[in-house]
């Protein structure tokens, strides 16, 4: 029986050797990361880790052997560390054929098992990992289209991928399309000139997709490589949003014709199960790619990463677990599942 994934620190990486039984053909797998991001991802998911291995403690106590007592009460850590009901009851099934083919399974190894059947989940979903933020060469520009409510971090998080972008060498566009909210449009341009990169704006009422056209147009004449278009998160309607996104994307494309080639949904993890709501509801309206999960810092509740990123089948890009630039990070589930068990390093 594997015991999960271990940490070595060795000067400034992390190697983590993954269980040759859970990969496969992956007969080794070595991953390696700055100790600086990890420390702030362990950092950042503190909160979370501090609270669930204490619930995970109490739903063992007395307990020398996996029983049906002991799932009971581990499903219920799983439910209130907002993971979700759906795959809460996936990873319980999980461990329920590997008490049955062990016959024998003892509490002390129960850590290692979720370990290893979370990284199982995130690994249908999250089949190749981005290193470092990019974006693929085969675009230019490479159109975002940046989805999410108000108050989730969408700005923040445009602003701080904008920076991780140009940081990487690329040129980057910024679109303040979402036309509805002054507050808006000054707090992006506020990230754009910290950031020190184009943004295209106009006035507040302006139509959306007519700040997107010209983005896209003003892009394509300068060359740049990527284009960040910001969109109002509204949802109290979900025809008009549907509509709304409809448009932009239907204007883009008079521009480049398979724009935009990634719709990223914005999630403030500190949310819990609100965020699932927020996710089902921007699925609906639009074909959402790929997730940004924000706030993990703040909260216990980051287990929402693996419950939104197992139901909707949509990888999670990026994270965010600080307030500063840098801590936007490029999701890792080795690196997060790591941090999310608190391995002794």
């Amino acid at each position: 029986m594997s015991s999960g994934p271990l940490s070595i620190e060795s000067g400034f990486f992390y190697f983590i050797y993954l269980p040759n039984d859970f990969y496969g053909d992956m007969s080794l797998f070595k991953k390696i990361f700055t100790s600086q991001k990890k420390e702030t991802l362990d950092k950042g998911l503190e909160k979370t880790k501090t609270s669930f291995l204490s619930k995970l403690s109490k739903a063992v106590a007395g307990k020398s052997k996996v029983d049906d007592d002991v799932l009971d009460n581990l499903e219920e850590v799983l439910v209130t560390s907002d993971v979700g009901v759906a795959t809460t009851l996936k990873i319980i099934e999980r461990i329920e054929a590997r008490v049955s083919k062990d016959k024998y399974m003892g509490t002390d190894e129960l850590n290692g098992i979720l370990r290893e059947e979370i990284a199982g989940l995130l690994s249908e979903t999250h089949l190749g990992e981005e290193e470092e933020f990019s974006v693929p060469k085969n675009k230019k520009p490479y159109v975002i289209m940046v989805v999410g409510v108000n108050g989730v971090g969408k700005t923040t998080t445009i602003g701080k991928l904008a920076y991780q972008l140009k940081k990487q060498g690329l040129q980057v566009v910024i679109g303040a399309a979402d036309t509805f909210r002054a507050a808006a449009i000054d707090q992006l341009q506020v990230w754009a000139d910290r950031v020190d990169v184009p943004m295209v704006k106009q006035k507040m009422g302006s139509d959306p997709a007519s700040v997107a056209f010209d983005t896209l147009s003003s892009a394509v004449t300068q060359g740049a490589d990527v284009v960040l278009i910001d969109t109002a998160g509204r949802l109290h309607n979900k025809v008009n949003l549907m509509n709304e996104l409809g448009k932009v994307k239907r204007v883009m494309q008079k521009v480049i014709e398979d724009a935009p080639h990634e719709v990223l949904l914005v999630l403030d993890g500190s949310t819990g199960q609100n965020a699932f709501e927020q996710a089902k509801e921007f699925t609906k309206a639009t074909e959402v790619t790929s997730l940004a999960v924000t706030k993990l810092d703040g909260t216990a509740k980051g287990g929402v990463v693996i419950g939104i990123s197992d139901q909707f089948q949509i990888p999670v890009k990026y994270i965010g677990v600080g307030e500063g630039i840098e801590d936007l990070q490029v999701f890792n589930k080795f690196e997060f599942v790591d941090s999310f068990f608190n391995i002794a390093h």
